[in-house]
């Protein structure tokens, strides 16, 4: 095996960066989509059904309650794209790098602001005083829209990343190892 075949070789030997890469984008895609229609659905139960913010859990609160209340629910989401940006990002040159990388550190606040509700849930000393679990930027915008704003500045470095990664220029095509790399052109 050589240095750049250990190199992308990651999680349980999987080859996340180069053979697998195209199929793990399309199943991290399938996750942040899914949770992004579980929080369009909770805005839409707000704001066109007039449902009170307590009654608008979103899909999957409807039947399960508890995991809308739930911070290590929140909290392992964050973790599970923190990681998947992280682990993904070998795949990515040029400048869908760039973008993946600007999404990778915008999650890393968004992390880290559910780390911070995850502590407070666990220890029951809540941020300013607050009754609840409250993020820093929560003090001054409301959580259900402070969690649209946060998927939608994740969300879109992360599709410009996926969209210039396949559509790559002539030197980023030649320094792509990974299984998305279009099929050469015939001239």
């Amino acid at each position: 095996m050589t240095l750049s075949e250990k190199r992308d070789t990651g999680v349980l030997g999987l080859d996340l960066n180069g053979s697998r890469h195209r199929a793990a984008l399309q199943i991290f895609l399938v996750i942040v989509i899914a949770h992004w229609a579980e929080h369009l659905v909770q805005a839409a139960q707000i704001w066109v059904f007039g449902w009170s913010r307590p009654e608008a859990r979103g899909v999957l609160g409807m039947p399960f309650p508890w995991l809308v209340e739930s911070e290590w629910l929140h909290y392992g989401y964050a973790l599970i794209m923190l990681v998947g940006f992280w682990l993904l990002r070998g795949g990515f040159v040029g400048r869908s790098r760039s973008w993946w990388t600007a999404a990778l550190l915008i999650q890393v606040w968004h992390h880290l602001e559910h780390l911070l509700l995850l502590v407070q849930s666990l220890t029951g000393i809540h941020l300013g005083g607050q009754p609840v679990p409250t993020s820093i930027v929560q003090l001054i915008v409301p959580r259900v829209e402070l969690h649209l704003f946060y998927n939608a500045v994740v969300f879109v470095p992360m599709v410009v990343a996926m969209y210039l990664h396949r559509r790559p220029l002539a030197d980023e095509l030649a320094r792509m190892r990974c299984s998305c790399r279009p099929p050469a052109v015939a001239r």
